[in-house]
């Protein structure tokens, strides 16, 4: 020990250069531990950060709005989950499976009050193979009233409607499925309008329609008849011959009777609660697409038996949409340009029959009518402000 005291003694140099490599030792740690320290800082708080701007209760920046997003400016993301996307989602476009949508559909809120001032809307849902041949006439109808509807068309997948972008059609084409007449996929399509509708809370009622379907009164009286109705309209009758009882399999008993069973036309129109129920049904639909196969045919049957089963006293058992059956066969008459007359609209709208609304009879038995071709369409144009008054 003293001969080392001696040897740094004789040579003080050496004593000074191993201070200095002992100074860089510590000092070069030392920094390595701050800079080690210093990351984990960083990446704590950069990940608490990116948490509360998501939420947005917690953030110290106030969001601003943009469209229907609210965009948090810490780290510019877009949380498109905003009150009035949710309420009245104007873009149609959606990635969800029927499944996913019927059960998004189906949720009803407990609580009676709503959180904003609703307008009820009536939903006109169009299901149809491709283009809208009577378009003019329902964008007439349609103008003017636009806080008072929704439209939604379910089209082959695949097909674009050519529409202007000032029309109330623009942008309203739902995500579609194959459909084949005479097949449980047309209730398929029914339920899919249906879901789609309802996930705009202002909703109310719901009509089905084809493209060659017509409005036969104007906008505020078929709005003020649908939204001041206590009963849907679901046409529901027992028929014993082979087109009715006839159609039904022995395969749906128990859970179907043959005194239950029911035919109607495919066009109705329900209220929001049934809408529910119908998206939110699995065990009847299963068996209707299992055991009614053609000549079954289950956009006649489904809904009127099942209505009948369940909720028949807030079904009218009648359609408010006009057709005629006088020709025979399994499809109704369809009227051209020629046989479009003031007289023939008139007959539509007033046969000189009376039927229930509510609790009282009206002459006002249908509000829509079928089937015209594309060529009535100038005739109906010019029948449409004197005759049907829009």
């Amino acid at each position: 020990m003293a001969r080392g005291r001696e040897d740094y003694e004789k040579h003080p140099g050496l004593l000074k250069l191993l201070q200095i490599l002992s100074f860089l030792v510590v000092f070069v740690v030392g920094v390595v531990i701050g800079l080690a320290t210093s990351a984990h800082i960083n990446r704590h708080f950069g990940s608490q950060t990116e948490i509360y701007s998501f939420i947005n209760h917690f953030s110290a920046n106030k969001p601003h709005k943009e469209k229907n997003c609210t965009t948090v400016q810490v780290i510019d993301k877009v949380d498109c989950i905003s009150m009035e996307t949710f309420l009245q989602p104007k873009n149609l476009t959606h990635g969800l499976s029927d499944d996913e949508l019927f059960w998004r559909a189906s949720m009803v809120p407990q609580k009676p009050e709503f959180p904003f001032e609703r307008v009820p809307k009536v939903a006109f849902m169009f299901l149809t193979r491709g283009p809208l041949p009577l378009l003019p006439l329902w964008e007439r109808f349609f103008h003017g009233h636009d806080k008072y509807f929704s439209i939604y068309v379910h089209v082959i997948p695949g097909y674009e409607l050519n529409v202007s972008t000032t029309s109330p059609f623009y942008q309203r084409q739902i995500p579609s499925q194959p459909v084949s007449w005479g097949t449980v996929t047309l209730v398929d399509a029914e339920r899919r309008l249906l879901a789609n509708a309802l996930l705009d809370f202002s909703n109310e009622r719901f009509v089905l329609l084809s493209e060659s379907c017509i409005p036969i009164y104007n906008f505020p009286t078929v709005y003020k008849y649908l939204i001041g109705s206590n009963h849907s309209y679901v046409e529901s009758y027992d028929n014993p011959g082979r087109y009715g009882r006839g159609r039904y399999s022995r395969e749906m008993f128990p859970d179907i009777q043959l005194y239950q069973w029911r035919k109607g036309s495919q066009w109705f129109e329900l209220s929001r609660a049934l809408s529910v129920y119908i998206v939110s049904e699995t065990k009847y639909y299963t068996i209707f697409s299992k055991y009614c196969l053609p000549a079954c045919y289950p956009d006649e049957h489904y809904l009127p038996t099942y209505f009948n089963m369940f909720h028949g006293w807030l079904n009218s058992n009648r359609t408010v949409t006009w057709v005629d059956w006088s020709l025979g066969g399994p499809h109704p008459a369809t009227y051209g340009g020629d046989n479009i007359t003031e007289d023939f609209v008139r007959s539509i709208r007033n046969n000189g029959a009376l039927c229930q609304y509510n609790a009282e009879m009206t002459s006002i038995c249908y509000l829509f009518a079928r089937k015209f071709a594309p060529t009535a369409l100038g005739p109906l144009l010019e029948f449409a402000a004197s005759v049907m008054e829009y």
